[in-house]
């Protein structure tokens, strides 16, 4: 009963730990703004988020998910800040 308890325990901190990792965390350097507009989604999207909300978002959660418009179709459009820069992709909704 012991050897089956300590595998439990070991499996559980490991699904913890898988868990934990998933979420997002704030970047180690602040993003600034002219970051955000080097990536050309203000451009080439019509997004109803402020840039403003959209640092402020990604410098408190490392990761922000957009809704925008390209050409009347509706994308989903996200931004990581990594310790490389800002990784955007892009999704239809």
């Amino acid at each position: 009963m012991g050897v089956n308890m300590k595998n439990l325990l070991i499996s559980f901190l490991c699904f913890i730990g898988l868990v934990a990792s998933g979420c997002s965390l704030p970047p180690e350097r602040p993003v600034k703004k002219e970051e955000l507009y080097k990536t050309g989604i203000y451009n080439f999207y019509t997004i109803k988020d402020s840039p403003e909300r959209v640092l402020a978002a990604l410098n408190r959660e490392g990761e922000v998910v957009l809704e925008a418009q390209y050409k009347n179709q509706p994308v989903y459009i996200k931004i990581m800040a990594t310790s490389s820069g800002l990784h955007v992709s892009y999704s239809e909704r």
